[in-house]
């Protein structure tokens, strides 16, 4: 398993900065890895059953040459609501190999259309965030056992 300790850090990057928001896009990357194993081979709907957690919903809602937009959310089996949960849009760019949670919430596919174009105007605060859930509930979900396609059983 490749590690995101292996992450080149610059020493002027700080929590909030740009060059530190690129290396947890890169830790992301390797985090989503460790779920899914080969990102590029990836389509369609997944699920990933855990005994004693919530299953795991991945869904791959576009797949280009060069990027992977993916839906990660718990299914839950009855018509509990899904405010308190994560449920994250994540853009994978392959050729970068770093993965950016560029939504997040019950709307994350609607507010995706709008992501390029507020882009820049939006600041590193709310990227940060949405990241470093991202980050560690990676981390959390592989601790759990969950996995999908190739790496999956």
């Amino acid at each position: 398993m490749v590690s995101d300790d292996l992450c080149a850090v610059s020493w002027r990057a700080r929590p909030g900065s740009f060059v530190g928001l690129m290396t947890l896009y890169e830790s992301n990357y390797i985090r989503l890895g460790w779920l899914v194993g080969d990102l590029r081979a990836l389509t369609g709907e997944h699920r990933s059953r855990v005994d004693g957690d919530c299953d795991l919903k991945l869904t791959v809602l576009e797949h280009g040459p060069y990027t992977t937009m993916l839906s990660l959310t718990y299914a839950f089996e009855s018509k509990r609501s899904l405010a308190d949960t994560p449920d994250l849009e994540i853009r994978v760019y392959h050729d970068a190999r770093v993965a950016e949670a560029s939504a997040v919430g019950q709307d994350a596919v609607r507010r995706a259309k709008r992501v390029s174009a507020l882009a820049t105007a939006e600041r590193l605060g709310p990227r940060w965030s949405r990241n470093m859930l991202l980050n560690k509930w990676l981390e959390y979900c592989v601790d759990r056992g969950h996995r999908f396609g190739a790496v999956h059983g």
